[in-house]
């Protein structure tokens, strides 16, 4: 990863200020929530008052806790600014876009997709994380994280780099900055077993639902599997293991792709998608509205699990 300087005019616009919101995407992860939380609490400490916004839902087990942090409905008052949090664009922060829409915006961001014309943007699609930016970002202001936003960092660092089983070549300083917030107080031991722990039962009943549903097509180069709507009301939300899932899937032999399709409503579907190395799947959500990273991305579509899956297998067709 290349050497990351913040932007001079993010810095003059934070310390400028005296009212944020400080949103996310709609469907956070932990990169979404740590990132938010701990710039919350770093613009409290300079006097700032900030407010965590977010849509939801808090599907993922491991944020789940945070959900009563963070407001949908966030008030609107003289020199409010908005500070969004691992996406590009308004649209991406779901029911929030009309609230925060025409107030003064600011973008923290790693992935490539998104429109930050006109905006001020701290956008490094090199950066493992949002959280890994939020750190520079603290330490550019001249300050230190405290133990508990060192916590939120590097919790949000090892959701979005599967505890550092997608770092590469050249991804050196991923584990510099992890160095450094274990040494502001962060706990491997303690983010592990928050991410990966206190499953319950019906989680592993429906990873092996999920699982035996697995279809693969292009000689195994992709495989495909669905939730339904009857999974969601037998097991809810809290029954999902994405990341377990994803890992499973990536696992076998002759791999490269993976899209699991989840009916949420009788209309609308969330699509993830996921690759090992040369599949750009990012390329797969923008076609559907989405966005995201090379080997992990996803989108939400109008539709039904049957005629969605056969537009997605034709998307891969022309990469696979």
């Amino acid at each position: 990863m290349k050497s990351i300087t913040v932007p001079h005019n993010l810095l003059a616009y934070i310390r400028e200020g005296s009212t944020f919101l400080v949103a996310g995407h709609k469907e956070p992860d932990g990169d979404c929530v740590g990132s938010q939380l701990a710039l919350c609490s770093v613009l409290t400490r300079l006097g700032k008052r900030a407010i965590p916004c977010s849509a939801g839902p808090f599907k993922r087990p491991e944020i789940a806790p945070y959900a009563e942090r963070f407001t949908a409905d966030p008030p609107i008052e003289k020199d409010t600014q908005v500070i969004i949090m691992d996406c590009s664009s308004l649209e991406r922060t779901g029911e929030l876009e009309q609230t925060l829409r025409g107030l003064p915006l600011a973008i923290i961001d790693h992935h490539a997709s998104g429109n930050t014309a006109g905006h001020i943007a701290f956008l490094e699609p090199t950066a493992p994380s949002v959280t890994a930016l939020t750190l520079l970002l603290i330490e550019a202001l001249g300050l230190e994280p405290t133990r508990e936003e060192a916590e939120l960092l590097f919790f949000g660092l090892c959701t979005d780099t599967g505890f550092f089983r997608h770092i590469d070549y050249g991804g050196e300083v991923t584990f510099d900055i992890a160095s450094r917030l274990i040494r502001f107080g962060a706990s491997p031991k303690r983010t592990f077993q928050k991410i990966n722990g206190g499953k319950s039962l019906e989680s592993r009943i429906l990873l092996g639902l999920i699982l035996s549903r697995t279809e693969a097509y292009f000689n195994g180069k992709l495989l495909v599997s669905y939730e339904n709507l009857e999974d969601t009301e037998r097991f809810g939300l809290q029954g999902r293991d994405s990341d377990m899932l994803y890992k499973l899937l990536l696992s076998v032999a002759g791999v490269e792709a993976v899209a699991v399709i989840r009916q949420e409503s009788p209309t609308s579907c969330t699509v993830g998608l996921r690759s090992i190395d040369t599949v750009d799947v990012s390329a797969i959500a923008i076609q559907f509205g989405g966005g995201g990273h090379k080997q992990a991305s996803g989108f939400t579509a109008t539709g039904t699990i049957g005629p969605l899956k056969e537009k997605l297998i034709r998307a891969f067709a022309e990469l696979l």
